[in-house]
């Protein structure tokens, strides 16, 4: 039998696009063989996006800034034009940092999600309580999705690093936000409702991270941390033919990450 036709999605952090701009990003993106691309902490209002992402050819663009200038925000490149993308949780203490894109594509739905980390100005986790109320809201949306017969991906900086095979130094980060006892019983409550983790579906082995701190030396020594994700609803799953992260690709603290996806996923 010939083998199926395939798309790839890929999430990357870009931590600032106008950074990531000056360190090639259209050329990788020119290059990625994606059909979908979500970015994570574009920190940027859509004007102040270079021209050649903000319009770039052969893509639809969406963006969806923070009302803070500078901070947080998401966008998302697309081969195919999207039924529509929806960017609000309808909360405003969540709407308003520009976190969401839920991009429909067919009955593929691709939430393209920056979760917030916990740490308060001062890195005291005061923003553990808010972030874990939008896990709960993205959570609850996304059940939504899946109970009206859609095929959902959610992807994204999640922030969180799920077990200690997912970060190189777990004993002395037991009380960081990220590997804290109660986000990380967040995302097994995912699990426990049918979301797959698709990276570990394919491959279980140690030391694959997404986010390295720039501290010098660090990321050559591979001291990192796994807080993308991309995870599927059981319906999703089917569809999905590999995972991948890669760390080669520099231009941010975070690599970019993905799925390869038979194109029946677009229903």
């Amino acid at each position: 039998m010939p083998a199926k036709r395939s798309a790839r999605i890929v999430s990357w952090n870009v931590n600032g696009i106008r950074a990531a701009a000056k360190k090639g990003f259209a050329d990788w993106l020119t290059a990625s063989r994606a059909e979908v691309i979500g970015v994570q902490e574009v920190r940027a209002e859509v004007e102040q996006i270079p021209a050649e992402l903000r319009e770039p050819k052969k893509w639809h663009a969406a963006y969806h800034p923070a009302e803070r200038k500078g901070y947080s925000g998401v966008g998302m490149y697309s081969r195919r034009l999207p039924d529509r993308i929806d960017t609000s949780l309808d909360e405003a203490r969540f709407d308003s940092e520009g976190r969401v894109q839920i991009a429909h594509f067919g009955r593929l739905v691709i939430a393209n999600v920056y979760f917030p980390n916990g740490n308060g100005k001062d890195r005291d986790n005061s923003r553990v309580p808010y972030k874990l109320d939008f896990y709960r809201a993205v959570f609850d949306r996304v059940q939504e999705l899946r109970r009206s017969g859609r095929r959902v991906l959610v992807m994204g900086d999640f922030n969180t690093a799920h077990k200690e095979i997912d970060l190189a130094r777990p004993r002395a980060n037991r009380e960081t936000s990220g590997f804290l006892p109660e986000e990380c019983a967040e995302l097994d409550r995912w699990v426990e409702a049918g979301w797959i983790d698709t990276f570990r579906a394919f491959e279980p082995g140690p030391d694959r991270y997404t986010w390295w701190s720039q501290r010098f030396g660090v990321r050559a020594r591979n001291v990192g941390w796994r807080i993308d994700y991309v995870l599927a609803s059981p319906a999703a799953m089917k569809f999905v033919r590999n995972a991948f992260i890669q760390p080669e690709v520099m231009g941010s603290d975070h690599c970019p990450l993905g799925v390869d996806v038979e194109l029946g996923i677009f229903g």
